[in-house]
């Protein structure tokens, strides 16, 4: 046991001593890198220096460069505004030797300008006297010529004036007979040439105008039929149509009031089907409405597109081709509308060619010029307007649109093929037999005719004659001469031309006849 506890001690002895050694022989090893750290840190810090001193001589060396570069700026900069100083200072010294030269060349005219002005002063003064010398002369060779003449000067003067304004008159007169002659010789034969060949090469029907179609019945009994118990299949046809059934005393035959013509047609189709069939009831009915309006968009669309191909124009826009085949179910005074377009097209397509312009496009602008009275009774405003917003939405030619605006005279034409299209119309709507007129407007134009001639000095009476195409008019020979009949005639016709529509021309025939009798007895 006590061996042991010697060996544990000398144990625990060897381990403090080593633990001491350990001690110093780390103490010493810091101590040496101390020593070295001290040294290495000596050697960087001298490197440092160095280098410091190195860099500030350097940096030394550069600013004094700078600096030296920088003053001789300066001293460039200086120099240069020294020179543009001295160019100015001379520029100034010579402006003022300029304005010295002119300020003396000025007192020089001003004094010049002074002895002018006393020169037309004294001018002006001798003019006076003159003028008063002049005017009293003159009052006195007045006095003179009035006592030679026995007239005052109003009264001379009113004697020239009025010789003065027959004559002007007689030349007046003169004038626009000699241009009337003169544009006549040498535009009338070319013109009814154009006219001709156009027109012979149109040929169009006369369709009457009319709000009530008839339908033919196989049998009296039909009637009751399409009637219906209580009325109520007429009462479905004309809520479903829009038309009326007028069924009357006429013997097997029913009629189709309304001024829709295509409606008009959907219920004369519909009838047609419904007595072919011989089911009539309600149903029926709506069923046979549906049709009908189906076979009319079919109809319409081929008689748009078989126009459209008849004359030769391509590019028109589905939508457009189909206003266009309602046209055949619009009148103007009884004449169809769709006809009269197709007639104003190939007319103006002629003249256009004779005169070397675009027919291709003179058609197309002819056949839609009136485009806007297929929808007139469906959209508000007047039927150019409507003819411009649809072209216009189609994407139609400016010259089209134009066209279709300059109609009636509210845009002015801006093509060749518009002015082309008027006349077309003019021509096509003023041959005989083209339209129709109701009797109230005839008599009101004859009425207006001669109103309007009555209106002027000297007329003693006129006629309207020829179906309103003539007006004749007598005037007092006493009050009118020959002269003044020419130019009376001419602002008749001004007038007329301002204040009426009609189709075609009128001619105004002024006459003036003066008769001496005298009996030998």
């Amino acid at each position: 046991m006590s061996f042991n506890l010697a060996v544990l001690a000398v144990a625990v002895l060897m381990l403090i001593i080593g633990a001491v050694i350990g001690f110093f022989v780390r103490k010493s090893a810091y101590e040496n890198s101390l020593k070295q750290a001290g040294k290495s840190a000596e050697s960087i810090i001298a490197t440092a220096k160095k280098n410091a001193a190195s860099a500030k001589k350097e940096a030394l060396i550069e600013a004094r460069e700078e600096s030296h570069k920088y003053r001789q700026q300066q001293e460039d900069d200086l120099r240069e505004r020294r020179k543009e100083l001295q160019r100015q200072e001379n520029r100034m010294l010579q402006r003022e030797d300029t304005l010295d030269r002119k300020d003396s060349s000025l007192d020089q005219r001003e004094h010049s300008l002074e002895k002018r002005e006393e020169k037309i002063d004294s001018t002006e003064q001798k003019l006076e006297n003159q003028q008063k010398e002049v005017i009293s002369t003159l009052e006195k060779q007045q006095q003179k010529l009035e006592e030679i003449a026995g007239m005052t000067h109003e009264q001379a003067r009113d004697f020239l004036l009025n010789q003065l304004n027959d004559e002007l008159v007689q030349e007046k007169a003169q004038l626009i007979r000699a241009s009337e002659e003169s544009a006549q010789q040498d535009a009338k034969k070319k013109a009814k040439q154009l006219v001709v060949e156009a027109i012979q090469q149109s040929a169009a029907d006369t369709v009457s105008e009319s709000t009530v179609t008839t339908v033919a019945l196989p049998n009296e009994e039909m009637k009751g039929r399409i009637i219906g118990r209580e009325g109520r299949n007429i009462r479905t046809i004309e809520s479903l149509t829009g038309i009326d059934v007028i069924i009357d005393d006429t013997p097997q035959a029913v009629a189709l009031s309304g001024f829709d013509p295509i409606r008009r047609e959907i219920a004369r189709l519909t009838l047609e089907k419904l007595i072919s069939d011989g089911r009539i009831h309600p149903g029926r009915i709506e069923e046979m409405v549906d049709k009908s309006r189906k076979e009319m968009d079919t109809r319409i669309r081929e008689l748009g597109e078989q126009t459209v191909y008849d004359l030769g124009i391509h590019n028109m826009n589905p939508d457009l081709i189909k206003i266009v085949g309602r046209l055949n179910f619009r009148t103007s005074y009884g004449q169809n509308i769709l006809s009269h377009s197709i007639e104003v097209a190939k007319i103006a397509g002629t003249m256009a060619a004779e005169l070397g312009e675009d027919e291709t496009l003179a058609k197309r602008a002819g056949l839609l010029h009136d485009i806007g009275k297929a929808l007139d009774h469906e959209i508000e405003g007047s039927h150019v307007e409507i003819g411009v917003d649809v072209t216009t939405k189609y994407k139609e030619p400016k010259v089209v649109v134009n066209t279709i605006a300059a109609s009636h005279g509210d845009v002015e034409p801006t093509s060749m093929i518009a002015m082309l299209v008027a006349a077309a119309d003019a021509i096509s709507a003023a041959r005989p037999g083209a339209r129709s007129e109701s009797m109230e407007n005839y008599i009101h134009r004859l009425e207006k005719l001669e109103t309007i001639a009555n209106s002027y000095d000297g007329v003693d009476h006129c006629y309207a004659i020829q179906a309103g195409r003539e007006i004749r008019i007598m005037v007092k020979p006493d009050k009118i001469s020959d002269n003044q009949s020419t130019i009376l005639a001419r602002k008749i016709k001004n007038q007329i031309e301002k204040e009426l529509e009609y189709p075609g021309h009128i001619k105004v025939t002024v006459i003036r006849e003066t008769r001496k009798i005298a009996y030998a007895k």
